[in-house]
């Protein structure tokens, strides 16, 4: 038994320490034990493609302006693809048996032996078939969001804790068993320059994210699918999400329409006068398009943008105050609910394509159940305002949950109020390591695939563990790869539009085989028909 005296859980914003770790000197290093936090980024596209909006409604413009607005690239339908969030928690958190439930080949109900749940924290009384006569179904299997939790899951209940229970009945999900290496940013988890290939974009930015790094998180995103053209740019609150769109004193002087106003007859008599103009320069009406178009960038950037609430997480009701996913209090009090609000503001609205959360402070075994507990659960509730956000802005997502490596218990428990009774996380273990992702669908629950006649279980879980609670290598080409489970994170956006056929085109040198075995490796049904309608 464990007998060393233990303090209680640390608080989710203190730093991890290891005696057997050595002395943080890299960012990431800062970032995996708590020491420094994962600020929210925000990724630029070209000053030219700023305005593909994807999502935008109609502007007010005059009718000859929207002629113009259409042939200067603005207003105009965009990628209209699923808006993507990814999570990444750095150091190496606990992913399935104690939150997202695993199995062996036949699905997450294909039992793993006792020994097999105990390395993933689990005792004995505790394993998903094991009698609980506090759940309506005597056992630990929580169905509630399609995706089949530990029903004492602290994602699970951080993600319940958010949603409604009609939100959570328009969700579903799949898990990735994947090995990846511990306490590194090296692993190329990042899937978002893929996600951008694969179509999403936004009306101000191609993709947001936690951190001015190439890949916007804290692990890497594969070098083949890196494109300088969409890198980061940095933004870790609310100040720095307004400050994406300045519409000037003219706003403010007059009200919003009577600006735009303004600013149409600005563009008309600008139009007029290059009309009776040789600027003398060769290629004449491509400086005179330039010209209109800032005019009429200008107009339409404060018809769509003087109102102060249009980006501003705080002044937004779904997100902030009496009827807010998150409370004053919450919001005041959490840079991890500002930063997760700034991200989904962008993402959710259609303003980015893509975009990711770094969350530090994942590197918690060695602090008792307990510590790991009070981090999931802060972590699963970030999880569910983005769900709900998406539910109340009536648009669907896909979120996308990855920790670089993992960990594993070795029996000794956790009593305290907070560690639940269960194993403490003892040391680093990237053989019990995997991902998962949510889907929320507005037209109801995602469906698994249907494509290749395998049994839907097999769809759930993209993959599987071995009895004694390890990533079995050969599952699936993700399973020992970390590049690949990229590729088939992005295959399943792709599918979720019902574009998979294009994979192999847009990702020609990929590994994920014949389209025949890409089918296995397909979640769900498409969610929407090509576009967002």
């Amino acid at each position: 038994m464990f007998s060393k005296r233990r303090r209680g859980a640390l608080h989710p914003d203190e730093p991890l320490r290891h005696p057997d770790h050595p002395m943080p000197v890299t960012r990431r290093q800062f970032i995996s034990q708590g020491l420094m936090g994962g600020a929210a980024t925000v990724f630029a596209p070209s000053v030219l493609g700023l305005f593909a909006n994807p999502r935008a409604a109609e502007a007010a413009l005059s009718a000859d302006l929207e002629t113009l607005k259409q042939s200067c690239g603005i207003a105009v339908q965009g990628a209209g693809k699923i808006p993507f969030i990814c999570i990444d928690l750095a150091g190496g958190a606990n992913m399935v048996g104690s939150n997202v439930l695993v199995g062996g080949r036949g699905g997450q109900l294909d039992f793993l032996s006792a020994a097999g749940y105990a390395k993933l924290g689990l005792p004995g009384d505790m394993v998903p078939d094991a009698p609980n006569a506090g759940s309506a179904s005597n056992n630990w299997i929580d169905e509630q969001l399609g995706l089949r939790f530990h029903s004492d899951s602290a994602f699970l209940r951080g993600i319940i804790d958010r949603v409604t229970p009609l939100t959570a009945a328009g969700i579903n999900g799949a898990v990735i068993p994947a090995r990846s290496e511990n306490d590194t940013g090296n692993n190329p988890h990042n899937p978002m320059y893929g996600i951008f290939r694969a179509g999403a974009d936004g009306e101000l930015l191609t993709l947001v994210g936690s951190r001015s790094s190439e890949s916007g998180g804290n692990s890497m995103a594969p070098a083949g699918l890196i494109d300088p053209a969409v890198r980061p740019t940095k933004i870790d609150r609310t100040s720095d999400v307004t400050g994406l769109v300045d519409t000037g004193k003219l706003v403010g002087l007059l009200d919003q329409d009577d600006a735009v106003a303004v600013m149409e007859s600005i563009q008309r008599l600008s139009d007029r006068k290059l009309g009776r103009v040789d600027t003398g320069i060769t290629r004449d009406a491509v400086i005179k398009d330039l010209v209109r178009c800032n005019y009429v960038k200008a107009a339409d950037l404060t018809d769509r943008y003087g109102d102060p609430s249009a980006l501003n997480p705080e002044l937004d009701p779904d997100i902030v105050g009496g009827s807010g996913i998150f409370s004053r209090a919450e919001f005041d009090g959490d840079a991890e609910f500002r930063k997760t609000a700034a991200v989904m503001k962008l993402v959710v609205n259609g303003f980015a394509g893509a975009g990711t959360i770094t969350m530090g402070g994942y590197d918690y075994h060695g602090q008792g159940r307990a510590t790991g507990e009070l981090r999931d659960f802060r972590a699963g509730r970030c999880m569910g305002a983005c769900l709900e956000y998406a539910a109340r802005r009536g648009v669907p997502l896909m979120l996308y949950v990855f920790s670089d490596g993992s960990l594993s218990a070795n029996g000794q428990v956790d009593n305290s109020a907070d560690g639940r009774g269960k194993f403490m996380w003892t040391s680093d273990n990237q053989q019990t390591a995997a991902s998962f992702f949510l889907v929320y669908n507005p037209r109801g629950r995602p469906q698994l695939y249907a494509g290749d006649g395998r049994p839907p279980d097999q769809h759930q879980q993209i993959g599987w563990f071995r009895a004694d609670g390890s990533v079995e290598t050969s599952s699936t080409p993700a399973a020992n790869n970390v590049n690949l489970l990229v590729e088939t994170v992005v295959l399943n956006y792709l599918a979720l539009h019902g574009e998979q056929g294009q994979f192999s085109s847009l990702f020609p040198v990929n590994g994920l085989g014949a389209s025949s075995l890409q089918d296995s490796l397909i979640a769900f049904n498409p969610v929407v028909n090509g576009r967002i309608v």
